[in-house]
């Protein structure tokens, strides 16, 4: 198929580019871009595309899977199916599976499902075989750094590269920072990313919000916020001994974001990620005890939100993940502090940070994007095309102004554990290319 979307705003954050064109793709590919484009063949599909942004293919760092182990929350095709359609173009799934994804050979089972999957489902559709265009996201998968993510024994780190992991995490928190020097070691070699959650479990004890003056109102045990701090401040030096590259996940503090600036502007080989919702969200949300605010982070307080929006925008921060976490309703459905952490994002993301950042002026619609698409991708050591000719169409096609209800039937995610559960968003995507 060749298809014209006329005058649509092309995002471009690999370009810098931000402005109005004319973009022709064909089989899978980026033909022209142009101001206006008039050449084209009669059977050419032409969309009036006024309105609509066009931004190079989301790319998630890490979300989590269901399957194998809990396919009730989420299977691979319903993940990569709600990803699609919150334009996500590349998703990475962490590890903590069940069982966990520390051996070659579940790796390779994972990508032999997805492609069996993928196949039924475009046979389904009378989706052409042959053709390189794509409505499923390419998944990349963390290779688990200790056994069943136990935080014990490390895994055959050189196999599970060998077998085309996208790099090395748990997932959670380690706490032996032995072991953390040897990975570091161990992984030096391999030029594969390693990600770390730097958590203090014993600063964490039982709680389930950061510790200030709303926790107290709303008696719920409290976390620290050097819990984190303190992890990432005995990261960092252990980086700085031995030199490996590390990813740091889940920032939530302003302080973290501190100890990581100056991290950087010493020349230390980090990058660091915060999640979408500790952008939009602060403590006083969780006064609804809505269990799909119970995070680990926690949400931060107003100055942690604020010093957090200012990384991404400075660089500080280089990504926003989603950290998609899919649980089933039974099991949210408990005590605040009793239900497990996290809450879905593949699909409510993108509308909702640009609703609450771009619209309100705070971030230009490059800025977002970059920390959602090229930044993420850079930080899992990969590229994205820029959106100009005989580049790959990895693309996403989103409506800033259509509006639609979070509901059962309008989610490809198995799994409702969202605060947005019933309520009517501004923003949603129409296309993705992968």
């Amino acid at each position: 198929m060749t298809e014209l979307l006329q005058q649509v705003r092309v995002i471009d954050p690999v370009s810098e580019i931000d402005g109005l064109f004319d973009v022709l793709i064909a089989d899978g590919y980026i033909q022209a871009v142009a101001s206006r484009i008039c050449d084209i063949s009669s059977d050419t599909k032409i969309r009036d595309c006024q309105g609509l942004v066009l931004g190079i293919g989301l790319v998630d760092l890490y979300s989590h899977s269901g399957e194998p182990g809990f396919e009730e929350r989420e299977t691979l095709l319903s993940l990569l199916q709600a990803a699609a359609a919150g334009g996500f173009s590349r998703v990475s799934i962490l590890p903590d599976t069940s069982p966990a994804i520390d051996n070659p050979a579940l790796v390779a089972q994972l990508q032999q499902k997805r492609r069996g999957q993928i196949r039924e489902m475009r046979e389904k559709e009378k989706i052409n075989l042959a053709s390189p265009a794509s409505p499923f996201p390419l998944l990349h998968i963390w290779g688990a750094i200790t056994l069943d993510v136990a935080g014990k024994q490390m895994t055959e780190l050189a196999d599970l590269a060998s077998a085309g992991v996208v790099g090395f995490t748990d997932g959670k928190p380690l706490e032996n920072l032995a072991l953390v020097r040897r990975v570091l070691e161990y992984l030096q070699p391999l030029g594969k990313p390693v990600a770390f959650w730097p958590s203090d479990r014993q600063l964490t004890a039982n709680g389930v919000m950061r510790e200030g003056s709303d926790a107290l109102r709303f008696g719920l045990p409290p976390i620290p916020a050097s819990a984190e701090t303190t992890a990432i401040a005995a990261m960092l030096e252990l980086v700085a001994t031995i030199g490996t590259p590390v990813h740091i996940m889940r920032v939530s503090t302003s302080r973290s974001v501190e100890l990581i600036a100056s991290a950087k502007a010493a020349g230390l080989p980090i990058t660091a990620s915060t999640t979408w919702m500790h952008l939009l969200l602060d403590t006083k949300a969780v006064k609804s005890y809505n269990t799909s605010l119970h995070l680990d982070p926690p949400l931060g307080n107003l100055r942690d939100v604020a010093a957090l929006r200012a990384g991404v925008r400075a660089g500080v921060i280089d990504a926003i993940a989603i950290d998609h976490a899919p649980y089933s309703y039974e099991e949210k459905v408990q005590a605040f502090a009793e239900a497990p952490a996290g809450a879905i994002g593949l699909e409510l993301a993108l509308p909702l940070l640009w609703q609450y950042l771009v619209e309100t002026g705070e971030f230009t619609a490059l800025e977002l994007w970059r920390a959602l698409s090229s930044s993420p991708a850079e930080c899992l050591g990969q590229k994205v095309s820029a959106i100009a000719p005989d580049q790959p169409a990895e693309l996403t096609l989103f409506d800033p102004q259509q509006t639609w209800k979070v509901e059962r039937k309008s989610l490809y995610t198995l799994s409702q554990n969202t605060p947005w559960l019933g309520q009517q968003l501004k923003g949603h995507v129409v296309q993705t290319w992968c």
